[in-house]
């Protein structure tokens, strides 16, 4: 394949990015809120927080990390929240003490809470009022010391914290109290740790995609630079429905657009799309970034076209593969069509995206980004050729260290030649465009979010009545997929597929749980007794 071929597809954009542009994510932060510290930073449930509010608060936070909880340089913080005002105060209060933040899913089961805290290692949750049962459950079965409750203006997203969670302080009672401390900056560096990034990989387990300053920082380079026609400093509005527990979120909404002075609203509850579409009337946003289905979802909302899209300039999708009729019917409704882009959690994540001179939907992820290798590896370890389908391998300076604290994952995540194994199956045209052709071939895609069958199916055995089971993915018109569960019951076993699946939902998010559940007498096997998920696929 002829070397780098993308590279003729760059137009104006460098070859390459400084990961160095920026000493670390901190002193972006600060440069931006002391630069932008009167404009409006983000915006939710009716309430305004300016680059000062988030300067003031953020270094509070940290103060109270660092005097009162003795949190110290490269201690992990857990935040368990959805889109809320004291998310990006928390993550940069988090980032200014030196600690490394643990992004937690809100919708986890108290079994999957429990398995990531622990591996984590963290000592300090912020946890919103909604999820305080949650933690209570695990709390003293896991390494926290300390336990941090945000409040919601709206009532709905809350639980009384206090009748679950003993000595639990409030998030307000932090920024106050640590409002009245100095805060000691921390020496920081490219190579310390910022994210522990949870990703099931290709094998199912959860594991810790260690994300450094170095990693986030080069990946904004990199994505200002692919994006440049579509981004203006100090200009842009964003629209945040994907949840910044999320790392596309997390990077692209809230880290790069911030960096540049724009203006976040965060979207609480990305399901409710009535109230969405009331925030698209109110911001009149520049960007906005989603997945299939929340494309889908608004284009054929009965409220849409009381919209204004005429400020939109750049709508951005990935989490998922984006159905050309979405992006069809998403320019019908807005004159801009869904630029694609594509990458994992263990590369910061993006790895490619269509450049800003693209003008129309092209089925590809776009052009590997700048300082971006990618490889398309046959099965016999030889490099594809052009329009030749491989594992697509990376490297690049927005790919993780590795995962944490797992030298066995590691080996197998990395080639000998240090490019990062995605395990997805893509190819690339003659322009160097990259097209996501097949994924981890196990794994299923529920409304953007990974699914893996090993989580599931080890969840599915422990069920009384279970001999054995299989999950596949199989598609749904509202989710993209949904999970089927095929399971052999035991001997004498009356288990149904009610009982089963309310089983699941006690232990598994809800995204997680089985669709359809089928029972067969025996699951197909290869000789040597591994399950054949594609003949239940086929």
């Amino acid at each position: 394949m002829t070397k780098k071929p993308w590279l003729n597809s760059y137009g104006d954009m460098p070859h390459d990015i400084d990961p160095e542009a920026c000493p670390d994510l901190v002193t972006m932060f600060e440069r931006a809120m002391l630069r932008f510290a009167d404009k409006s930073a983000f915006t939710c449930l009716g309430q305004t927080l300016t680059y000062r509010d988030v300067d003031m608060q953020s270094r509070a936070f940290a103060a109270f990390l660092q005097s009162h909880l003795k949190i110290g340089k490269g201690d992990r913080v857990a935040v368990m929240m959805p889109n809320l005002l004291a998310f990006p105060i928390a993550m940069i209060g988090i980032a200014r003490a030196g600690a490394v933040q643990v992004s937690v899913n809100p919708l986890y089961t108290p079994r999957e809470l429990e398995h990531q805290l622990n591996d984590a290692g963290a000592t300090v949750i912020v946890a919103f009022g909604g999820v305080a049962s949650t933690v209570a459950q695990v709390a003293s079965h896991t390494t926290l010391r300390h336990i941090i409750t945000v409040g919601s203006v709206d009532p709905a997203l809350t639980e009384p914290a206090g009748a679950t969670l003993e000595h639990a302080v409030p998030f307000d009672h932090v920024i106050e109290a640590g409002s009245r401390l100095i805060l000691e900056p921390v020496m920081l560096n490219g190579d310390d740790l910022i994210f522990l990034q949870y990703t099931g990989g290709t094998t199912g387990v959860s594991k810790g995609a260690a994300l450094s300053h170095r990693n986030l920082v080069a990946n904004v380079v990199q994505f200002k630079a692919v994006n440049a026609g579509n981004l203006r400093e100090s200009e842009e509005v964003v629209v945040s429905a994907i949840p910044l527990y999320h790392i596309f979120a997390l990077m692209v909404n809230f880290i790069t657009y911030f960096s540049v002075g724009g203006h976040n609203w965060l979207v609480t509850n990305p399901r409710d799309l009535d109230s969405l579409v009331d925030v698209f009337k109110a911001s009149r946003c520049t960007i906005f970034t989603g997945v299939n289905t929340l494309f889908a979802g608004l284009a054929s909302h009965p409220r849409i076209g009381e919209v204004d899209f005429s400020w939109l300039r750049m709508a951005g999708g990935g989490g998922s593969s984006i159905i050309e009729a979405t992006s069809a019917k998403w320019k019908a409704v807005t004159g801009v069509f869904i630029r694609e882009g594509y990458g994992l959690s263990e590369t910061s994540p993006i790895v490619s995206f269509n450049p800003s001179y693209v003008t129309e939907f092209n089925g590809t992820t776009g052009v590997p980004l700048p300082s971006t290798d990618i490889r398309i590896l046959k099965d016999d370890g030889s490099e594809a050729g052009i329009g030749e389908t491989g594992e697509v391998c990376v490297k690049g300076p927005q790919v993780m260290r590795g995962y944490w604290q797992k030298p066995e994952a590691n080996a197998a995540a990395f080639a000998e030649d240090g490019y990062f194994r995605t395990g997805d199956i893509g190819l690339l045209d003659k322009r160097g465009f990259l097209k996501i052709v097949d994924r981890k071939k196990d794994m299923i895609i529920v409304s953007g979010f990974n699914v893996f069958p090993n989580e599931l199916e080890s969840v599915i055995s422990a069920c009384e009545g279970v001999r054995e089971c299989a999950c596949v993915g199989v598609e749904d018109e509202r989710t993209g997929e949904a999970v089927s569960a095929y399971v052999v019951r035991t001997s004498g076993s009356t288990l149904d597929a009610e009982t089963l699946i309310a089983y699941c939902r006690s232990q598994l998010t809800a995204y997680k749980v089985p669709r359809h559940v089928v029972f067969v007498d025996v699951l197909p096997k290869s000789t040597v007794g591994k399950v054949l998920r594609r003949e239940l696929r086929s």
